[in-house]
């Protein structure tokens, strides 16, 4: 990552940020803006918190925008088993929620955030207003296990060989879309160079061992599933059919955006979170 690139993503991120809280789970980093309904932002596996940095500045006029560092990013405590599940994640979360007095949110989670916010769906739906899941990664927990086992040790030797900045310099082709803006490409460099490789092992595990269409039939909840023409990483097919495993999700495809489309098209997304989140309160009522 150029000496330009960190520069504007500190300058990004800087007016949120990072406090950290003790929970009866362990200790969590996070990133609050704004005051309202609570939005929670649940940040993919190569990220962390202040990746949400154009959502914190976008939504904070209207919403409680809470953005978390997952287990073993940023300054939160990493989770005890070396090969957590989705669960363990999603009892941190509610951790984080009771810590900080939130009774009730619409979860917005990007990647394999959307795993542990289907499992947070799955185990205390009555705590949501809904899902927003975007460019959602549904886990390789129902493939055969040698593809399970492969897709893990592909990803664990990319880590061990590049490390994180060496990651953030050789990002995967459909992260961002070839048009992607330099604060897009600087923000997902800066997160990407950020990660603790011990808590990027651990999600990498829980990805391997994932399954989301099991706990997205178990949430009756409104779900808006977004995709991205860019997108060859969760490609459009993929979040289409993690939408149909929800008993009442709606599926939209973003044009001219990657992987990481709350950074391609942050004006784009944050008006498709604002919308749904108005709409599941107004359900609510």
């Amino acid at each position: 990552m150029s000496d330009l690139a960190a520069s504007l993503a500190a300058r990004l991120v800087a007016p949120y940020p990072a406090a950290r809280i003790a929970t009866a789970g362990g200790a969590v980093s996070y990133r609050l803006a704004g005051t309202g309904p609570a939005l929670v932002l649940l940040h993919g596996i190569g990220s962390q918190s202040g990746s949400w940095a154009q959502q914190l500045a976008g939504l904070a006029d209207r919403y409680r925008v809470l953005a978390w560092d997952a287990p073993g990013y940023g300054d939160s405590e990493p989770l005890a088993p070396a090969a957590p599940a989705a669960a363990d994640y999603a009892a941190r979360l509610g951790a984080l929620l009771d810590a900080l007095g939130i009774g009730r949110a619409v979860l917005v989670a990007s990647s394999l955030g959307a795993l542990m916010a289907g499992a947070f769906a799955a185990r205390w739906p009555e705590r949501l207003a809904g899902l927003v899941l975007l460019n959602p990664a549904g886990g390789y927990g129902l493939a055969e296990p040698a593809v399970r086992e492969a897709k893990l040790a592909a990803r664990l030797e990319r880590l061990a060989r590049l490390g994180p900045a060496g990651m953030a310099r050789d990002l995967p082709a459909g992260m961002l879309a070839p048009s992607a803006s330099e604060a897009a490409r600087a923000l997902a460099a800066w997160s990407q160079a950020s990660i603790h490789p011990h808590g990027y092992a651990q999600a990498a595990r829980m990805l391997a061992n994932g399954r989301l269409a099991e706990d997205a039939a178990r949430y009756a909840g409104p779900v808006l599933v977004v995709a991205a023409d860019a997108d060859t990483i969760t490609p459009a097919a993929e979040c289409e059919r993690i939408a149909r495993a929800f008993p009442r999700a709606t599926f939209r495809m973003l044009e001219g955006a990657g992987h990481l489309s709350y950074l391609d098209s942050p004006v784009v997304v944050n008006d498709a979170i604002a919308d749904f989140a108005a709409r599941s309160a107004e359900v609510a009522q």
